[in-house]
């Protein structure tokens, strides 16, 4: 399966899904901070075009109120964001990390466990 490509705005809705499981729409909006809550239709609508985009599924109906839940991890969801990304450098990784470590977001630690991650791959590719 394809997976969606999702705005800002439904990204934001996935999040409260992933960190607090099912929910109705009134909690996905209450969950917003006051200063920046977009309006329950907002939400609303924006609900049922993940739905029909299948990033969330309806797991329950109590009275006039669909509960939904994630049908997408977060993880695939930043892998399809960071397969976008690397689109638009070529599918190039270096300007990607020379950005992120002239930045300062990109730290030993992290290079260390990329490299971790690269032998544990190397491995289980010489392994097949």
């Amino acid at each position: 399966m394809s997976l969606p490509k999702l705005t800002k705005l439904e990204l934001q809705i996935m999040e409260t899904l992933w960190n607090r499981g099912t929910c109705s729409i009134r909690e996905v909006q209450e969950a917003f901070p006051e200063t920046r809550r977009p309006a329950y239709t907002t939400v609303q609508t924006t609900v049922y075009r993940l739905e029909s985009k299948k990033a969330v599924r309806c797991v329950k109906r109590i009275s006039n109120a669909n509960i939904f839940e994630a049908a997408i991890s977060r993880g695939e969801a930043q892998g399809k964001l960071i397969d976008e990304l690397l689109g638009l450098f070529g599918g190039r990784t270096k300007p990607v990390m020379a950005h992120l470590i002239e930045s300062g977001q990109l730290t030993l630690d992290d290079v260390k466990e990329a490299e971790q991650a690269l032998k544990k791959l190397a491995r289980k590719d010489k392994s097949k």
